[in-house]
Protein backbone atom coordinates (compact mmCIF):
# COMPACT_ATOMS: atom_id res chain seq x y z
CA UNK A 1 0.00 0.00 0.00
CA UNK A 2 2.79 2.49 0.89
CA UNK A 3 4.96 1.58 -2.27
CA UNK A 4 2.31 3.26 -4.96
CA UNK A 5 2.87 6.27 -3.95
CA UNK A 6 6.58 6.40 -3.66
CA UNK A 7 6.29 5.03 -7.09
CA UNK A 8 3.98 7.84 -8.67
CA UNK A 9 6.37 10.49 -6.92
CA UNK A 10 9.33 9.03 -8.36
CA UNK A 11 7.61 8.88 -11.80
CA UNK A 12 7.08 12.45 -11.75
CA UNK A 13 10.16 13.45 -10.51
CA UNK A 14 11.44 11.39 -13.19
CA UNK A 15 9.03 13.40 -15.58
CA UNK A 16 10.04 16.30 -14.63
CA UNK A 17 13.55 15.69 -14.84
CA UNK A 18 13.70 14.31 -18.50
CA UNK A 19 11.64 17.68 -19.04
CA UNK A 20 13.79 19.97 -17.34
CA UNK A 21 16.37 18.51 -19.80
CA UNK A 22 15.44 18.37 -22.97
CA UNK A 23 14.29 22.28 -22.27
CA UNK A 24 17.70 23.01 -21.20
CA UNK A 25 18.72 20.56 -24.50
CA UNK A 26 16.61 23.43 -26.89
CA UNK A 27 18.11 26.00 -24.90
CA UNK A 28 21.15 25.28 -25.66
CA UNK A 29 20.41 24.86 -29.20
CA UNK A 30 18.39 28.31 -29.60
CA UNK A 31 21.89 30.07 -28.07
CA UNK A 32 23.99 28.25 -30.49
CA UNK A 33 21.66 29.44 -33.37
CA UNK A 34 21.57 32.83 -31.77
CA UNK A 35 24.96 33.17 -32.03
CA UNK A 36 25.22 32.35 -35.52
CA UNK A 37 22.71 34.78 -36.63
CA UNK A 38 24.98 37.70 -34.21
CA UNK A 39 27.53 36.72 -36.05
CA UNK A 40 26.20 37.05 -39.54
CA UNK A 41 24.95 40.23 -38.17
CA UNK A 42 28.04 41.55 -37.14
CA UNK A 43 29.79 40.86 -40.33
CA UNK A 44 27.00 42.19 -42.66
CA UNK A 45 26.17 45.40 -40.81
CA UNK A 46 28.57 48.65 -40.59
CA UNK A 47 29.04 51.89 -42.50
CA UNK A 48 28.59 49.45 -45.42
CA UNK A 49 25.85 46.91 -45.45
CA UNK A 50 26.99 44.11 -47.38
CA UNK A 51 24.66 41.03 -48.72
CA UNK A 52 24.68 37.48 -47.35
CA UNK A 53 27.09 35.97 -50.73
CA UNK A 54 29.50 39.08 -50.20
CA UNK A 55 30.13 37.39 -46.74
CA UNK A 56 30.11 34.38 -48.01
CA UNK A 57 32.48 35.21 -50.23
CA UNK A 58 35.03 37.69 -47.77
CA UNK A 59 34.77 34.59 -45.20
CA UNK A 60 35.86 32.06 -47.84
CA UNK A 61 38.49 34.84 -49.06
CA UNK A 62 40.03 35.28 -45.42
CA UNK A 63 40.52 31.53 -45.54
CA UNK A 64 42.43 31.01 -48.66
CA UNK A 65 44.69 34.08 -47.63
CA UNK A 66 43.36 36.68 -50.46
CA UNK A 67 41.88 40.10 -50.68
CA UNK A 68 38.86 39.90 -52.51
CA UNK A 69 37.55 41.56 -55.57
CA UNK A 70 34.05 42.88 -54.31
CA UNK A 71 34.45 46.22 -52.05
CA UNK A 72 31.69 44.41 -49.80
CA UNK A 73 33.68 41.29 -49.41
CA UNK A 74 36.71 43.45 -47.93
CA UNK A 75 34.53 45.03 -45.57
CA UNK A 76 32.96 41.36 -44.55
CA UNK A 77 37.12 40.60 -43.98
CA UNK A 78 37.61 43.78 -41.95
CA UNK A 79 34.87 42.77 -39.33
CA UNK A 80 35.99 39.55 -38.90
CA UNK A 81 38.53 40.50 -36.15
CA UNK A 82 36.14 42.66 -34.27
CA UNK A 83 33.43 39.96 -34.17
CA UNK A 84 36.00 37.47 -33.36
CA UNK A 85 36.82 39.69 -29.95
CA UNK A 86 33.41 40.19 -29.76
CA UNK A 87 32.64 36.44 -29.38
CA UNK A 88 35.34 35.94 -27.37
CA UNK A 89 34.77 38.70 -24.90
CA UNK A 90 31.56 38.50 -24.21
CA UNK A 91 31.57 34.92 -23.80
CA UNK A 92 34.37 35.73 -21.10
CA UNK A 93 32.44 38.11 -19.37
CA UNK A 94 29.45 36.09 -18.72
CA UNK A 95 31.70 33.17 -17.67
CA UNK A 96 33.19 35.50 -15.05
CA UNK A 97 29.91 36.73 -14.20
CA UNK A 98 28.71 33.32 -13.60
CA UNK A 99 31.96 32.59 -11.31
CA UNK A 100 31.85 35.26 -9.03
CA UNK A 101 27.86 35.05 -8.43
CA UNK A 102 28.60 31.51 -7.68
CA UNK A 103 31.55 32.17 -5.68
CA UNK A 104 30.23 35.02 -3.48
CA UNK A 105 26.36 33.32 -3.50
CA UNK A 106 25.48 36.79 -4.79
CA UNK A 107 22.87 37.50 -7.60
CA UNK A 108 24.26 40.63 -8.15
CA UNK A 109 28.17 39.96 -7.89
CA UNK A 110 30.48 40.47 -11.58
CA UNK A 111 33.42 41.97 -12.52
CA UNK A 112 32.43 46.20 -12.61
CA UNK A 113 30.22 45.43 -9.35
CA UNK A 114 32.88 44.27 -7.39
CA UNK A 115 35.50 46.51 -8.84
CA UNK A 116 37.94 43.80 -10.49
CA UNK A 117 37.50 46.04 -14.15
CA UNK A 118 38.08 49.40 -12.37
CA UNK A 119 40.91 48.03 -10.01
CA UNK A 120 42.13 46.83 -13.86
CA UNK A 121 41.44 49.77 -15.82
CA UNK A 122 43.17 51.56 -12.56
CA UNK A 123 46.52 49.34 -12.99
CA UNK A 124 46.76 50.22 -16.85
CA UNK A 125 45.97 54.34 -16.10
CA UNK A 126 48.79 54.54 -13.77
CA UNK A 127 51.29 52.06 -16.52
CA UNK A 128 50.27 54.86 -19.47
CA UNK A 129 50.75 57.80 -17.27
CA UNK A 130 53.66 56.98 -15.19
CA UNK A 131 55.47 54.49 -17.68
CA UNK A 132 54.25 55.50 -20.85
CA UNK A 133 53.13 52.12 -21.81
CA UNK A 134 51.80 51.07 -25.37
CA UNK A 135 51.62 47.39 -26.05
CA UNK A 136 48.94 45.13 -25.76
CA UNK A 137 51.17 42.83 -23.74
CA UNK A 138 51.78 45.35 -21.07
CA UNK A 139 48.30 46.31 -21.13
CA UNK A 140 47.33 42.85 -20.61
CA UNK A 141 49.70 42.19 -17.35
CA UNK A 142 48.77 45.43 -15.80
CA UNK A 143 45.13 44.96 -15.91
CA UNK A 144 45.72 41.73 -14.54
CA UNK A 145 47.80 42.56 -11.66
CA UNK A 146 45.23 45.32 -10.99
CA UNK A 147 42.30 42.71 -11.02
CA UNK A 148 43.96 40.71 -9.23
CA UNK A 149 45.02 43.71 -6.23
CA UNK A 150 41.02 44.78 -6.45
CA UNK A 151 39.81 41.02 -5.96
CA UNK A 152 41.63 40.31 -3.05
CA UNK A 153 41.73 43.71 -1.35
CA UNK A 154 37.36 43.71 -1.92
CA UNK A 155 37.19 40.04 -0.08
CA UNK A 156 39.24 41.24 2.64
CA UNK A 157 36.80 44.14 3.60
CA UNK A 158 33.95 42.08 2.62
CA UNK A 159 34.94 39.38 5.48
CA UNK A 160 35.59 42.16 8.30
CA UNK A 161 33.03 42.11 11.24
CA UNK A 162 30.34 39.28 12.34
CA UNK A 163 29.70 36.42 9.96
CA UNK A 164 32.53 36.90 7.20
CA UNK A 165 32.25 37.24 4.17
CA UNK A 166 28.35 37.79 3.49
CA UNK A 167 26.92 38.60 -0.30
CA UNK A 168 25.68 41.77 0.71
CA UNK A 169 28.96 42.85 2.38
CA UNK A 170 31.04 41.89 -0.56
CA UNK A 171 28.54 43.82 -2.96
CA UNK A 172 28.88 47.12 -0.49
CA UNK A 173 32.88 46.67 -0.39
CA UNK A 174 32.85 46.00 -3.94
CA UNK A 175 30.83 49.30 -4.96
CA UNK A 176 32.99 50.81 -2.01
CA UNK A 177 35.95 50.63 -3.92
CA UNK A 178 34.88 51.21 -7.54
CA UNK A 179 33.86 54.60 -6.44
CA UNK A 180 37.41 55.07 -4.92
CA UNK A 181 39.58 53.75 -7.89
CA UNK A 182 37.10 55.73 -10.22
CA UNK A 183 38.03 58.47 -8.55
CA UNK A 184 41.25 57.66 -8.56
CA UNK A 185 42.14 57.02 -12.22
CA UNK A 186 39.92 60.77 -13.03
CA UNK A 187 43.13 62.15 -10.26
CA UNK A 188 45.65 60.27 -12.47
CA UNK A 189 44.35 61.87 -15.66
CA UNK A 190 43.02 65.04 -15.22
CA UNK A 191 45.98 66.79 -15.30
CA UNK A 192 47.56 64.49 -18.00
CA UNK A 193 46.12 65.17 -21.34
CA UNK A 194 48.48 63.00 -23.14
CA UNK A 195 47.53 59.95 -20.98
CA UNK A 196 43.86 61.31 -21.04
CA UNK A 197 43.78 60.88 -24.97
CA UNK A 198 45.39 57.50 -24.91
CA UNK A 199 43.19 55.58 -21.90
CA UNK A 200 39.53 57.62 -23.56
CA UNK A 201 38.99 55.02 -25.98
CA UNK A 202 40.28 51.91 -24.20
CA UNK A 203 37.96 53.44 -20.71
CA UNK A 204 34.73 53.32 -22.36
CA UNK A 205 34.70 49.77 -23.37
CA UNK A 206 34.38 48.19 -27.45
CA UNK A 207 35.81 46.28 -29.88
CA UNK A 208 36.77 48.42 -32.30
CA UNK A 209 40.34 47.89 -31.98
CA UNK A 210 40.46 44.22 -32.07
CA UNK A 211 43.52 42.68 -33.53
CA UNK A 212 44.83 38.67 -34.26
CA UNK A 213 48.60 39.52 -32.20
CA UNK A 214 46.45 40.86 -28.99
CA UNK A 215 43.49 38.23 -29.40
CA UNK A 216 46.19 35.84 -30.15
CA UNK A 217 48.20 37.12 -26.82
CA UNK A 218 44.89 36.69 -24.20
CA UNK A 219 43.81 33.39 -26.26
CA UNK A 220 45.84 31.03 -23.97
CA UNK A 221 45.00 32.40 -20.87
CA UNK A 222 41.06 32.38 -21.44
CA UNK A 223 41.24 28.86 -22.13
CA UNK A 224 43.16 28.02 -19.18
CA UNK A 225 40.33 30.07 -17.09
CA UNK A 226 37.71 28.44 -18.93
CA UNK A 227 39.21 25.01 -18.53
CA UNK A 228 39.08 25.59 -15.07
CA UNK A 229 35.63 26.83 -14.76
CA UNK A 230 33.83 24.07 -16.00
CA UNK A 231 35.97 21.67 -14.03
CA UNK A 232 35.08 23.87 -10.82
CA UNK A 233 30.96 23.68 -12.03
CA UNK A 234 29.68 20.24 -9.83
CA UNK A 235 31.74 21.41 -6.60
CA UNK A 236 30.08 24.79 -7.23
CA UNK A 237 26.86 23.10 -7.20
CA UNK A 238 27.88 21.36 -3.65
CA UNK A 239 28.92 24.74 -1.98
CA UNK A 240 25.54 26.04 -3.07
CA UNK A 241 23.61 23.76 -0.80
CA UNK A 242 25.83 24.88 2.19
CA UNK A 243 28.94 24.58 3.14
CA UNK A 244 28.69 21.97 5.27
CA UNK A 245 26.60 19.37 3.07
CA UNK A 246 29.23 20.51 0.61
CA UNK A 247 32.40 19.40 2.97
CA UNK A 248 30.07 16.31 3.89
CA UNK A 249 30.26 15.77 -0.01
CA UNK A 250 34.02 15.72 0.12
CA UNK A 251 34.19 19.53 -1.46
CA UNK A 252 36.91 21.47 -0.94
CA UNK A 253 35.60 24.43 -0.24
CA UNK A 254 38.71 26.36 -0.11
CA UNK A 255 40.07 25.11 -3.47
CA UNK A 256 37.26 25.15 -5.15
CA UNK A 257 36.17 29.22 -4.14
CA UNK A 258 40.04 30.19 -4.79
CA UNK A 259 40.31 28.33 -8.48
CA UNK A 260 37.06 29.48 -9.75
CA UNK A 261 37.47 32.92 -8.19
CA UNK A 262 40.72 33.20 -9.94
CA UNK A 263 39.05 31.91 -13.12
CA UNK A 264 36.73 34.35 -12.85
CA UNK A 265 39.58 37.48 -12.39
CA UNK A 266 41.63 36.54 -14.92
CA UNK A 267 39.13 36.46 -17.77
CA UNK A 268 37.85 39.52 -16.56
CA UNK A 269 41.59 40.72 -16.51
CA UNK A 270 42.58 39.57 -19.89
CA UNK A 271 39.34 40.79 -22.08
CA UNK A 272 39.73 44.10 -20.01
CA UNK A 273 43.32 44.58 -21.13
CA UNK A 274 42.04 44.24 -24.61
CA UNK A 275 38.63 45.40 -25.10
CA UNK A 276 38.25 47.90 -21.76
CA UNK A 277 36.27 47.68 -18.85
CA UNK A 278 33.07 46.44 -20.46
CA UNK A 279 30.10 46.43 -18.02
CA UNK A 280 27.25 44.95 -16.81
CA UNK A 281 27.53 41.60 -19.40
CA UNK A 282 28.54 39.32 -16.57
CA UNK A 283 25.51 40.41 -14.47
CA UNK A 284 22.87 40.09 -16.82
CA UNK A 285 23.44 37.22 -18.38
CA UNK A 286 24.28 34.36 -16.01
CA UNK A 287 20.67 35.84 -14.18
CA UNK A 288 18.77 35.61 -17.11
CA UNK A 289 20.34 32.16 -18.11
CA UNK A 290 19.50 30.97 -14.03
CA UNK A 291 15.87 31.76 -14.88
CA UNK A 292 15.48 29.97 -17.60
CA UNK A 293 17.27 26.92 -16.67
CA UNK A 294 17.93 26.57 -12.84
CA UNK A 295 21.08 27.16 -10.54
CA UNK A 296 23.16 24.01 -11.92
CA UNK A 297 26.61 25.61 -12.77
CA UNK A 298 27.35 22.82 -15.75
CA UNK A 299 24.48 24.26 -17.51
CA UNK A 300 24.72 27.60 -16.46
CA UNK A 301 28.68 28.19 -17.20
CA UNK A 302 28.39 27.12 -20.78
CA UNK A 303 24.94 28.43 -21.53
CA UNK A 304 25.95 32.10 -20.27
CA UNK A 305 28.94 31.87 -22.44
CA UNK A 306 26.47 31.82 -24.88
CA UNK A 307 24.75 34.87 -24.32
CA UNK A 308 27.28 36.63 -23.03
CA UNK A 309 28.40 36.26 -26.96
CA UNK A 310 25.04 37.20 -28.34
CA UNK A 311 24.91 40.35 -26.12
CA UNK A 312 28.10 41.90 -27.06
CA UNK A 313 28.10 41.03 -30.39
CA UNK A 314 24.15 42.46 -31.03
CA UNK A 315 25.74 45.48 -28.82
CA UNK A 316 28.58 45.92 -31.32
CA UNK A 317 26.45 45.58 -33.98
CA UNK A 318 23.61 47.83 -33.34
CA UNK A 319 26.30 50.54 -32.10
CA UNK A 320 27.63 50.72 -35.42
CA UNK A 321 24.49 51.24 -36.69
CA UNK A 322 22.83 54.03 -34.39
CA UNK A 323 26.84 55.70 -34.22
CA UNK A 324 26.78 55.99 -38.16
CA UNK A 325 28.82 57.14 -39.86
CA UNK A 326 30.70 56.58 -36.49
CA UNK A 327 30.01 54.30 -33.90
CA UNK A 328 28.69 54.10 -30.42
CA UNK A 329 30.82 51.53 -28.59
CA UNK A 330 29.47 48.71 -26.72
CA UNK A 331 30.19 49.03 -23.77
CA UNK A 332 28.26 51.91 -23.63
CA UNK A 333 25.01 50.25 -24.82
CA UNK A 334 25.79 47.56 -22.06
CA UNK A 335 25.94 49.92 -19.40
CA UNK A 336 22.67 51.62 -20.89
CA UNK A 337 21.05 47.88 -20.84
CA UNK A 338 22.58 46.27 -17.75
CA UNK A 339 21.66 49.63 -15.49
CA UNK A 340 17.79 48.83 -14.98
CA UNK A 341 18.44 44.93 -15.31
CA UNK A 342 21.29 46.16 -11.97
CA UNK A 343 18.17 48.11 -10.52
CA UNK A 344 15.72 45.22 -10.97
CA UNK A 345 17.63 42.24 -9.97
CA UNK A 346 18.58 44.54 -6.54
CA UNK A 347 14.87 44.79 -5.98
CA UNK A 348 13.89 41.46 -6.27
CA UNK A 349 16.54 40.47 -3.77
CA UNK A 350 15.69 42.45 -1.52
CA UNK A 351 11.58 41.33 -1.45
CA UNK A 352 12.94 37.57 -1.42
CA UNK A 353 15.43 38.73 1.63
CA UNK A 354 12.37 40.41 3.11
Amino acid sequence: MTSTPTTVDDRRRDSASQAGARRRVVIVIAAVIAVIIAVLLSLAFGSRPVTFDEIVEGIGSWFQGRVPDEIGAIAVQQRIPRTVLAVIAGAALALSGALMQAVTRNPIADPGILGVNTGAALAVVCGIAFFGITSAFEYLWLALFGAIVTAIFVYIVGSVGPGGSTPIKLALAGAATTAALSSLVSAVLLPRLAAMDTFRFWQVGGVGGADWATMGLIAPLLAVAAVAAFISAPALNAIALGDDVAVGLGVRIGRTRLIAAAAGVLLCAAVTSVAGPIAFVGLMVPHVVRMLVGPDQRWVLPISALGGTVLLLLADTIGRLIGYPGETEAGILTAFVGAPVLVIIARRTRMRAL
